[in-house]
């Protein structure tokens, strides 16, 4: 793969200083630029933002970029709807991963001659030493997260960087990284459509499935953007057991590793018996047993396929082993954060899709849950939600837009079932503070209250993760009344 080095670093921030620059979206990954190119003598420095999606997001950031003005550290700034209509003035653009490349501006802008790129683009091809990159429709966080914390038992958390959708931005600190070193990254669709991939390394798609179609303009684009990742030649590790990334195994130019729970592959890992084991040239070696994995649902068994058939000769399995045991889980995935007076509370806010709130309710008892779903639809089909949910769950309380999808898909199920309409009740809240209060009011002892959303998060938050914290706020309080 290709690597960067000292000389090429400078060289490239070198090359920016007679450059006009614009940082087009001025979110979490972007942001950092601002002080990444003033330390580097970059000086010609714009900002253009949307400004979000309320008046109060547009007043934060204008109260940001502003200042950024009066302290020098940016030449102009453009904060609106047409915030990219003069991007044809610069010469280099670094598009935040939620704007489109084909945004109204940027094709004009390219065709003229501006360079089209990213903070991510620049920090694979730029850094100097082995790249894990792990994507997916769902699972990616833990991935990611579980080959971190395996390359870390091997060469110490402080020559293992965690970064892109998870963790801080890389690429202000590149000078900081050494060849020595290891980088996982979670990347997104976003971030990989269109994207120069060549300093991947190691390439995980944990699965594919219809997701974010508000905003790729088809599912074919969708797979297209994942299939980025492993396109320049990356040991590629891919899921045997969802149809997408197993059709994608052909187009592999690189190694290719499988990982599955059904079949046995010749390179890679696999589940069976109870057992986990991996398999190089068809040769198998155990690892561990599943029920070592501390935390639940069998999404989570493939999780630990993934990033074992990742690591495979670089780290034992004895640390697969320990890790399985003792690791918790990451926040907002099926978090168990409250128990009281007889009732577990879950955060899973990452639930921002039918199949990933089915994945969550699989791992609960027969009508044993509370669910707290609804918000921003991405124009996904609910259908599949519908059958776990009448199985599940006991007492569902909708909120948000797509509360009416979410309710005809369970109401549909039990009628194809000839159950009752009484099966289970469905609440319509009128806020999400409401749908809380109502969870807490609705649950008994040995029940769980789960946050399982099923949509985004944007109807009101700004991230899954504001609205993970909430819940969990909210949930705190009504437990204290």
């Amino acid at each position: 793969m290709k690597k960067g080095n000292a000389t090429e670093i400078n060289n490239y921030f070198f090359s920016l200083r007679d450059k006009k620059i614009l940082i087009a979206g001025f979110g979490i990954s972007n942001a950092p630029l601002v002080d990444l190119f003033a330390r580097e003598g970059i000086s010609d420095v714009s900002v253009a933002d949307s400004g979000g999606r309320t008046e109060k997001d547009r007043a934060r950031v204008e109260r940001k970029l502003k200042k950024l003005l009066n302290e020098g550290k940016i030449k102009s700034c453009k904060v609106g709807a047409d915030y990219l209509s003069n991007a044809s003035d610069y010469d280099v653009v670094f598009k935040s991963p939620g704007i489109r490349y084909d945004a109204p501006g940027l094709p004009e802008a390219v065709s003229r001659g501006t360079v089209l790129t990213s903070e991510m683009e620049a920090f694979v091809n730029l850094c100097p030493c082995k790249i894990y990159a792990v994507t997916g429709s769902d699972g990616k966080t833990t991935t990611t997260t579980l080959i971190y914390k395996l390359l870390s038992s091997v060469k110490g958390t402080a020559n293992v960087f965690v970064g892109g959708n998870i963790g801080k931005p890389l690429f202000p600190i590149i000078r900081q990284i050494r060849r020595s070193d290891t980088v996982v990254l979670e990347l997104s669709s976003f971030q990989l459509m269109h994207m120069d991939t060549r300093g991947i390394d190691v390439a995980v798609i944990t699965n594919i499935s219809p997701n974010h179609l508000d905003v790729h303009k088809s599912y074919g684009e969708y797979i297209d953007a994942k299939k980025t990742i492993f396109q320049n030649g990356a040991l590629t590790v891919l899921n045997a057991d969802n149809e997408v990334t197993a059709n994608m195994a052909s187009a592999v130019p690189g190694t290719l590793r499988m990982f599955s729970r059904i079949t046995v592959p010749e390179d890679g890992t696999f589940e069976q018996d109870g057992k986990i084991y991996s398999s190089a040239a068809g040769k198998h070696s155990f690892i561990m047993d599943t029920e070592d994995i501390r935390i639940p649902g069998g999404h989570n068994i493939e999780n630990y396929l993934a990033a074992a058939a990742a690591v495979i000769g670089d780290v034992p399995e004895k640390n697969i082993r320990s890790l399985a045991k003792r690791f918790n889980g990451v926040h907002h995935r099926i978090e168990l954060f409250l128990e009281c007076g007889g009732v577990k509370y879950y955060d899973s806010s990452i639930d921002s899709s039918p199949k990933r709130s089915v994945a969550t309710l699989a791992v609960f008892p027969e009508k044993s849950v509370v669910m707290v779903a609804g918000g921003k639809d991405k124009n996904l089909d609910y259908k599949e939600l519908g059958a776990p949910v009448t199985e599940k769950v006991k007492t569902l309380i909708l909120t948000g837009p797509t509360s009416d999808k979410i309710e005809n898909s369970v109401r549909d199920a039990l009628l194809s079932k000839h159950l009752s309409p009484d099966t289970l009740s469905i609440i319509r809240a009128e806020s999400f503070e409401d749908a809380v209060r109502l969870a807490a009011e609705h649950a008994k002892p040995g029940d769980n209250v789960v946050l399982s959303p099923a949509s985004t998060s944007f109807d009101r938050f700004r991230n899954f993760e504001e609205r993970g914290r909430y819940f969990k706020k909210l949930a705190r309080k009504e437990t204290q009344k």
